[in-house]
């Protein structure tokens, strides 16, 4: 393997001033570097003027040699047909299973911002097909050659976070000793639905973490399915409409589960004098988020060992009798009409999960002047996003602006922190702790300042050296 330079360097192009537009460059020598991740900038964190929403790749790339996509989240995969029309002409790897699901992710991306024009979004999905390579976990592969040497080495290990996330491990020679850098990606809370919890790397000499949850600490599952059961109980009590704005993949499929096991548990228990869990009606409003139910019902293989156990006993729990999916725009339209109108009572999940478009804002256009209806995040609200000013003004009874109008906010807003599915300040910590050889340096990234100064504070015990990167 190659001796390279030492140190190696880091050049952040995203999630160091917020949590979203992540991207990382590790440069190993001056014509050698890897992406971390190339995803969009949103809220605040987007900028203004003709350019707000960051699209376009405004650093070099001629010496970027492959990329390593952590996950299909939109903040991490956004940019990528920005990077490949700006050339990158270079291998894309990641999981398996995100491998399955990426090419929905940016076909969806490339029609809501970009173009409507089926072949071109054909011919980016052509190459996106010859550029992607999937990988399994838990094997290193051989990064891109230098003059014919191997340069680097890397693997995936399962990150928890959504189906097929993970974290990097970059593995080279420095002064004859094996160095190893940590690319954490988005670390999941334990015991999410679905998905096995994240297990930390053997060893690192860097690890670049994020910090989302930094300065929070969640609910553990027993005490969040209670909270979700105690917080349908009491919003069904006057029949309004429960929204969840939630991200299609991921969230969508995590709280589908709950529900799941919910209405099964308590089959035929009244929730009030007219309505029993078995009748209670739950739509999810989003092209996208089918789709996805679908591809993670095909996905099965990945999922963790109580999901597929209660398939075996036939069990469908992103599939079952009390689940309506809503397809076409004038369908959309009907069941938010219905809703506002009737009083009918239903569990609605609809995206975006900050609420920055999409259908969930003909449903909060709709119902958030009502007092029968509840609004429920289950997810960071990046700061400037709709999202986030529904969740800071709503239970002072403010109001917010959308589409240029003012909107009243009556409606009921809570937040379940719980279901978060990223790590808390616990899990990150335990993330690094857990390491038989921590690292010498933590690069902390993908937080606000409060999350990433109390991760920095609580990492001190445990590793010499903490930085914010910047």
């Amino acid at each position: 393997m190659t001796k390279l330079a030492f140190p190696p360097t880091f050049i952040h192009h995203g999630a160091v001033d917020g949590v979203t537009g992540s991207c990382h460059e590790y440069q190993l020598a001056a014509d050698y570097a890897v992406l971390i991740d190339c995803g969009l900038f949103q809220g605040d964190e987007q900028g203004s003027g003709s350019n707000k929403a960051n699209l376009a790749i405004q650093f070099p790339i001629h010496h970027i040699q492959a990329l390593i996509v952590t996950h299909v989240h939109i903040d991490h995969v956004g940019r990528i047909p920005y990077l490949l029309a700006a050339g990158f002409k270079g291998p894309i790897y990641c999981s398996e299973a995100s491998a399955h699901l990426l090419p929905l992710v940016l076909e969806d991306a490339l029609k809501v911002g970009v173009t409507r024009d089926e072949k071109l979004i054909a011919g980016f999905l052509r190459a996106i097909g010859r550029q992607l390579v999937p990988c399994k976990f838990k094997q290193w592969l051989n990064l891109p050659t230098l003059e014919g040497e191997v340069v680097a080495q890397f693997r995936l290990q399962k990150a928890g976070h959504i189906l097929g996330s993970a974290y990097a491990e970059i593995k080279h020679q420095v002064a004859n000793k094996p160095f190893i850098t940590v690319f954490s990606g988005d670390l999941g809370a334990p015991y999410s639905p679905l998905l096995p919890a994240p297990k930390p790397p053997y060893a690192a000499d860097i690890v670049v973490l994020e910090s989302t949850y930094g300065d929070k600490l969640h609910d553990d599952r027993r005490h969040r399915i209670k909270r979700l059961q105690q917080v349908l109980l009491h919003a069904l009590q006057d029949n309004g409409t429960v929204l969840f704005p939630a991200f299609s993949i991921g969230r969508t499929q995590e709280l589908l589960y709950e529900l799941e096991a919910l209405i099964f548990k308590l089959k035929d228990q009244p929730i009030h004098q007219q309505l029993r869990w078995q009748d209670l009606t739950i739509i999810v409003d989003s092209p996208l988020a089918a789709k996805f139910n679908v591809a993670y019902q095909q996905l099965a293989p990945f999922w963790d060992a109580e999901a597929k156990q209660r398939l075996h006993s036939g069990r469908h729990p992103l599939s079952f009798a009390q689940l309506h999916t809503i397809d076409s725009h004038a369908e959309h339209l009907a069941a938010v009409n219905l809703l506002a109108s009737t009083g009918k009572p239903a569990i609605v999940i609809a995206a975006s999960g900050m609420c920055e478009g999409g259908r969930v804002v003909n449903y909060l256009k709709a119902l958030l002047g009502s007092r029968i209806h509840q609004i429920v995040f289950v997810g960071y609200q990046a700061r400037g996003t709709l999202g986030a000013a529904i969740q800071q003004y709503g239970p002072r009874g403010g109001y917010v602006m959308i589409d240029g109008k003012r909107v009243d906010i009556q409606a009921e807003v809570l937040t379940l922190s719980g279901y978060s599915a990223h790590a808390d300040k616990k899990g990150l910590v335990q993330f690094i702790k857990g390491m038989r050889r921590r690292p010498r340096q933590v690069r902390i990234v993908h937080g606000d300042v409060a999350a990433k100064l109390a991760l920095q504070s609580a990492l001190a015990a445990y590793v010499e050296d903490v930085v914010i990167a910047e």
